[in-house]
């Protein structure tokens, strides 16, 4: 189940909705989103379930034993505990086929690839885990007594299946403490429509067209020669808005479903920080970073950069810790060795930053800084978007007629002519404009005849959305979330 079916939006969270709101007290709501979000994760990993509750008390132990030892020694073997037995089972369950695959092929052995289902979310509830013990082991958090509620934590369904990776320390009040009102409902709603509206009516769309342009992943998967031939053929002006189209695909999907989340969690009193801030509008790769999925790179900052040392100890070790966190950051999102590239191009791009180029960057026009960071992710999602390396050049050559193919062809010019407001829209919704505009028109005063105006409109608005979104959700069979498979 995703948050852009129907079977949700009209099912499950309005009935999730409808039983939270006639609980009493808050010990009895978190019952009713602990109850939902174990039958909305058992809906896609009935299996799994278990393991998402094993880890959760496996760590809720563990930072218990942590606050109440006294000794520095034994709080270590502690937290090391927990990360071995998060970081192993993550381990096992993403990484052991990568593993076994590149032993093969190295040394022929072994001769059969264990075929590991990976559990949902993992790569986003872990990291939740993960952070909450460290927080407690650095005494910036106390241990949460009652184990139900760190699951509730971890499993809430707002954010357990594709983030965003939400910090126990934001969130500790609320679990237990949390006030709902008029406002943040009526915020909390608007939020998960234009997040719904972004993903069904804007995100999907680009996909589907980016597929047609490039290859889908299901000719990739059952038939790689003919999909390379296929993509070999494509014109270079297509492959360019093919890769276009992908870039806002994936941005507009991510952040269509932070949308959702963080509009689901107002509805009911949780207020989870922003995931991204229009990355696209960037000035640099650094800017990006700051931007774009802002609570995995905040992770990496605090857990990995800072504690390797960060800036503090030398330039060698400084651009060591940065490889460090893009090789992981690079692991996390894949186990294939595109990721791995994928990591590493944005590393090599955040040295030469730091290096002094971030300096020219700030001087020149923005215009040019702009332009240098697009065609760096431009470039960037073409490794992370093909996880067979042999794709990559061809794609390439391609952007450049070196494939022998065509500058525009027919079919290309045809789809152009048919979607320019469409791809036109799209570009227009990764900008500030569209906010920029709401605020500007925001009334100044209130009981004007404008300010019933806006509210009026304010009010209709997501029920337009919502209508149009359903309306394109209706028999198309089109619908991934891009990020689930992380």
């Amino acid at each position: 189940m995703v948050f852009s079916s129907l079977l949700f939006v009209y099912a499950f969270l309005p009935i999730c909705l409808l039983i939270y709101s006639v609980a009493r007290n808050i010990k009895a709501k978190n019952i009713v989103l602990l109850i939902f979000s174990l039958i909305f994760y058992s809906w896609g990993e009935p299996i799994y379930v278990g393991l998402l509750i094993l880890m959760t008390f496996c760590d809720w132990l563990l930072a218990r034993l942590i606050e109440k030892s006294d000794g520095k020694h034994s709080r270590k073997i502690l937290l090391a505990t927990a990360c071995i037995i998060n970081l192993g089972l993550i381990g096992v369950f993403k990484y052991t086929g990568f593993v076994c695959e590149n032993i093969q092929s190295i040394f022929g052995i072994p001769e059969v690839i264990p075929q590991i289902v990976l559990p949902i979310g993992i790569s986003f509830y872990t990291f939740q885990l993960l952070s909450y013990v460290v927080d407690v082991y650095r005494k910036e958090v106390p241990a949460q007594k009652n184990f139900f509620w760190l699951l509730l934590y971890s499993s809430l369904f707002y954010q357990c299946i594709a983030g965003p990776i939400v910090r126990y320390s934001d969130v500790q009040r609320e679990i237990t403490d949390r006030r709902t009102n008029l406002n943040d409902v009526t915020k909390g709603i608007t939020r998960f429509t234009v997040g719904l509206a972004k993903k069904a009516l804007i995100a999907n769309t680009c996909g589907s067209l980016s597929d047609t342009l490039l290859v889908s992943d299901a000719l990739i998967n059952t038939a790689t020669q003919s999909a390379l031939t296929e993509l070999s053929s494509r014109s270079a002006v297509g492959l360019w808005l093919g890769v276009l189209l992908y870039m806002l695909q994936i941005y507009l999907d991510f952040s269509a479903y932070s949308d959702m989340a963080i509009g689901m969690g107002l509805m009911v009193g949780f207020h989870f920080k922003e995931n991204f801030n229009y990355p696209y509008t960037a000035k640099s790769v650094t800017d990006f970073w700051r931007r774009w999925h802002i609570s995995l790179s905040s992770f990496f900052r605090d857990y990995v950069y800072i504690p390797l040392g960060g800036n503090r100890k030398g330039t060698l070790r400084t651009y060591r810790n940065i490889f460090v966190v893009w090789l992981l950051t690079g692991l996390w999102h894949g186990a294939s060795w595109n990721f791995v590239l994928w990591g590493l191009f944005f590393c090599l791009f955040l040295i030469i930053e730091k290096l002094g180029f971030l300096k020219v960057l700030n001087k020149i026009p923005a215009l040019f800084s702009r332009a240098y960071l697009l065609i760096v992710v431009f470039f960037g999602w073409i490794l992370f978007r093909f996880s067979d390396f042999s794709f990559i050049p061809v794609v390439v050559k391609g952007l450049f007629g070196l494939n022998g193919n065509d500058i525009l062809d027919f079919e290309t010019k045809t789809l152009i002519t048919g979607n320019i407001i469409f791809i036109a829209v799209a570009i227009l919704c990764v900008t500030p404009l569209a906010k920029n505009i709401a605020e500007k028109l925001k009334p100044q005063k209130k009981g004007t005849a404008y300010s019933v105006i806006y509210n009026i409109l304010g009010a209709v608005i997501p029920v337009i959305l919502l209508i149009l979104s359903t309306v394109n959700l209706v028999g198309d069979s089109y619908n991934p979330f891009l990020y689930f498979q992380f």
